[in-house]
């Protein structure tokens, strides 16, 4: 984004990881390859204590001094995002598809995507989401950190594709906790399959109680999907 005077007032940088044990040599010029697993949650909560200003010299290559001139700060403003976006997709369908197998969960069980649709509503708006969090650890005399989460949008949708159709969970909230979307998707996907009723959800969400949801969902079928400033 540029000001009148083509001043940048801000940046948005891209990194992308290729997560595996295995290369792809077609994604060698845009990715980095790192082989061992990595924790996202980890990564994502190392984020948050670079959001505001800070002096980054820890981060940065020292510019070189020109003579007679004081040395350029090193203090830059990380924007924190508004909302973020998750999707989660299911491949709905007695057989399973190989090369869908590392991007989606395959459930061969009919599922009723209006229950799943109508389990979502509950969901919208501001609350407790204790149910669906693996709780933080808390450090010996610290308050124990708040699981509270807004809710601003949540549905299912079908995608046709060439090997089917997909059912898609999309998410927007202003902060997710940790296994929340996946946690929600696996109670959602047990409404679907006809173990819970849609009218649980109320019933779960008030309970706060990791034991009144179902399992989490696997993760490899999760995607941050966009994130909004």
């Amino acid at each position: 984004m540029f000001s009148a005077r083509f001043n940048a007032v801000w940046r948005h940088y891209r990194y992308t990881v290729l997560n595996q044990p295995a290369a792809v040599p077609l994604l060698a010029a845009t990715t980095w390859h790192v082989a061992p697993p990595l924790d996202l949650w980890a990564m994502q909560l190392g984020c948050d204590p670079l959001i505001g200003e800070h002096d980054f010299t820890s981060f940065c290559r020292k510019p070189k001094l020109v003579a007679g001139q004081p040395p350029r700060s090193m203090t830059r403003r990380v924007m924190e995002a508004t909302w973020r976006r998750y999707r989660y997709t299911v491949l709905n369908q007695p057989v399973p598809v190989p090369l869908l197998a590392a991007t989606t969960w395959h459930v061969p069980s009919p599922l009723n995507l209006w229950a799943m649709q109508l389990a979502c509503d509950p969901l919208i708006g501001e609350h407790d989401f204790a149910s669906f969090c693996r709780r933080p650890k808390v450090a010996e005399g610290e308050a124990p950190k708040s699981l509270t989460r807004r809710v601003l949008e949540a549905d299912w949708t079908t995608i046709d594709s060439d090997y089917g159709e997909l059912l898609r969970f999309e998410i927007r909230a202003n902060a997710f906790c940790h296994q929340m979307v996946r946690s929600i998707v696996g109670t959602l996907v047990d409404v679907g399959r006809g173990r819970r009723r849609a009218g649980d959800m109320r019933a779960i969400l008030a309970a706060r109680s990791r034991q009144a949801a179902s399992a989490p969902a696997p993760p490899h079928a999760l995607c941050l999907w966009d994130v909004g400033y």
